[in-house]
């Protein structure tokens, strides 16, 4: 992703990625359409330290470092899926060692584990080798370490629980599957604090460009419309 398409996109929210990614994705007979959405992740850092102040329209767009847990025993839930081959993770190594610069790492939990998959140690070690976010499928736990990091954070939810109690890393930039989206190393990923988080295709980063664009002057004409009176099937008709 080059830096001009960095800046187009910044200009653009994740309803509007979703919007594109609807139009432009073929789905398969049966299949539902997700348009790159990861539900159920909520932003757990960076927020707001009152109810009453402002989401902060924070943007956070790199690719995708993927990392892939799976449980330590078959009592420890269901196997992530795709599941990787083999293990790439070199015995003694440590999986937050190998995440890269400008990059969003993005953590595939097994489903139905209590434990989390992320803590202080490895979360201050992705933000030194300046990653631009993490994205966990799953559950996080050391919030008041976390808080304290300039990096943006977005889970499923908490846990006390550390991760040897039922996962292990397994394998990185491998296809991963969150919440019926594969995601591919590589890919986009767009973390909207106020809207959600969306994943981009990296080989359709370009249509999803062009079509927005294309669509921007006509959504403000809708809506300049419809502030001004008319219905919003007249305005439908006229610029959609």
């Amino acid at each position: 992703m080059s830096q001009v398409q960095l800046d187009r996109l910044q200009q653009f929210s994740a309803c509007d990625v979703s919007d594109a990614l609807l139009k432009l994705e073929v789905v398969e007979s049966g299949q539902r359409a997700l348009a790159g959405f990861l539900d159920d992740l909520e932003p757990r850092t960076g927020l707001p330290t009152s109810k009453f102040d402002p989401v902060p329209n924070l943007k956070v767009i790199a690719p995708a470092f993927t990392v892939q847990f799976q449980p330590k025993t078959p009592t420890n839930g269901d196997f992530c899926s795709p599941k990787a081959s083999s293990s790439n993770i070199e015995s003694g190594a440590q999986w937050s060692d190998l995440a890269e610069d400008g990059t969003i790492v993005v953590i595939q939990q097994p489903e139905g584990q209590k434990c989390a998959v992320l803590g202080g140690i490895h979360a201050i070690n992705i933000d030194r080798r300046k990653a631009r976010g993490i994205v966990v499928s799953g559950q996080i736990r050391d919030m008041g370490e976390l808080r304290k990091l300039s990096i943006p954070i977005w889970a499923r939810g908490t846990s006390t629980v550390g991760t040897a109690a039922e996962s292990k890393p397994y394998a990185v930039q491998v296809p991963i599957n969150v919440n019926g989206v594969s995601i591919n190393p590589g890919d986009i990923i767009f973390c909207d604090m106020a809207e959600g988080v969306v994943v981009i295709p990296r080989g359709m980063l370009d249509q999803v460009l062009q079509y927005m664009s294309d669509h921007a002057q006509a959504e403000e004409n809708i809506k300049e419309a419809v502030s001004g009176g008319m219905s919003v099937a007249e305005a439908f008709s006229r610029w959609r």
